[in-house]
């Protein structure tokens, strides 16, 4: 994908909070902000759950294993 540049000013409070965020986080600013603006419009939440979605369609014969294919737990004690 193709990036574009933003050139954004900030007061120097916002502009240390998102080097400290991004330093904790251990990403660039710039990957920290862009992270943030996916989260605001919905995007992290739609990957989140196509990412879901594939896990749970790649270990379905394990789920179904340990569930029973009536759903039943097979495994009571657990959980």
């Amino acid at each position: 994908m193709a990036k574009t540049q933003l050139n954004v000013r900030v007061d120097e409070g916002t502009a240390r909070a998102a080097r400290e965020r991004a330093l904790a986080r251990g990403v660039s600013v710039n990957r920290y902000i862009e992270e943030l603006v996916r989260q605001d419009t919905g995007e992290a939440g739609h990957a989140f759950v196509e990412a879901a979605a594939d896990f749970m369609k790649q270990y379905e014969a394990v789920f179904a294993e340990d569930l029973g294919t009536d759903g039943d737990r097979r495994h009571e004690g657990r959980g």
